[in-house]
């Protein structure tokens, strides 16, 4: 339910380190799962340096609207096109599919300091 190769937020945002050094973001299963159907996903921050906690865009479920927190500082390098035509990507594969934002960190240490899969697992119980 929770992959172990990926660090979590709080806010129910997972991270995955990628080969080129780059951050691949998304929302947690368990996240997609309390909003419900997922509509929209509205990131336009491509191209911002964006602070870890800040809003780096909303996702919108049948019945709200919920803001995305960067859970590292960088640059928001891509937005996943793919949500465009298929945000239900996010409820069917919050870990594939559905991931949301590529980041070039500013500090690729940061990773670490996220909470790991049995952390997040603790939180959410």
């Amino acid at each position: 339910m929770f992959p172990a190769d990926l660090r979590y937020t709080k806010d129910h945002e997972w991270v995955r380190r990628e080969a080129d050094g780059t951050f691949t973001i998304g929302i947690t299963d368990f996240a997609q799962g309390e909003l419900g159907d997922i509509v929209f996903v509205d990131v336009n921050t491509v191209g911002e340096s964006v602070e870890a906690e800040a809003v780096f865009g909303t996702v919108e479920a049948v019945k709200t609207v919920s803001e995305l927190f960067m859970p590292v500082s960088g640059e928001v390098l891509e937005v996943n096109a793919g949500l465009d035509a298929n945000p239900e990507a996010v409820n069917n594969d919050p870990y594939g599919a559905g991931w949301m934002i590529r980041v070039r960190p500013s500090d690729p240490a940061s990773f670490e300091t996220l909470l790991t899969a049995d952390e997040y697992r603790d939180l959410v119980s």
